[in-house]
This record gives structure tokens, sequence and C-alpha cells, in this order.
């Protein structure tokens, strides 16, 4: 799929600012949650956490401190969005190896 077949231009500016290399230290949380709402489906949960339902993997990814999300988060992001196909042509395969909580009581690796 091509980066932004179906996203605005907003979308397509915040997916390109997550695979950027070295990894861009301004991408802000509300344009990652105005992406995901748009193609995926996103669930706020009490504790403040979003569960995020994008292709094959759910993945709950926690609110920042301030407006801007960490490392950890965009890795997450990284690889949520190339298994779903939005990777932009070109861009490096996502190797993450850490364990998770994939919000429905399991842990464990990557899948």
């Amino acid at each position: 799929m091509t980066i932004g077949a179906h996203l605005n231009n907003h979308h397509r500016d915040t997916v390109e600012r997550i695979f950027a290399r070295p990894p861009s230290h301004n991408v802000e949380w509300r344009q990652v949650v105005s992406l995901l709402e748009a193609i995926g489906t996103v669930t706020e949960e009490r504790n403040g956490k979003l569960k995020v339902e994008l292709g094959p993997e759910t993945e709950v990814l926690p609110a920042p401190h301030g407006k801007d999300v960490d490392t950890q988060v965009l890795v997450d992001l990284r690889r949520m969005l190339s298994q779903a196909g939005y990777a932009p042509p070109g861009s490096d395969p996502v190797e993450d190896e850490r364990s998770r909580n994939y919000g429905d009581s399991r842990w464990g690796k990557p899948t």
C-alpha cells in the first residue's frame, strides 16, 4: 500500500515523522491519536491508556507525560503501521524484542 492511500496530508505527515531516521522527537500524541482513529479502532481505557486495534495487532499505548511520544512508543507504532501496510516505501523493517501487554491479559513477545 502506498503511504496515504486514504489518509489526509496531516496523517501522512505524522506517518512520515513516525518512520523518520533518526527518530523524530517531535511527534505529538494528539496527532498520533488522530492517525490511529483514522486507520484503526481506538478505545480509551479507564487508566488513560489507549487500546489500539490495527491490522493484525492490538496494542495498549500509554499516554505520554508531555505532548510528544517517547522512543518506545515510536517503535511500537512503526511495527503496527508496518504490519498494517502503512510503512513508507523503502523504510527499514521494524525489529522489536521486548515483552508487551496485548491489552487482553496476554503478555509476551511480539507475534
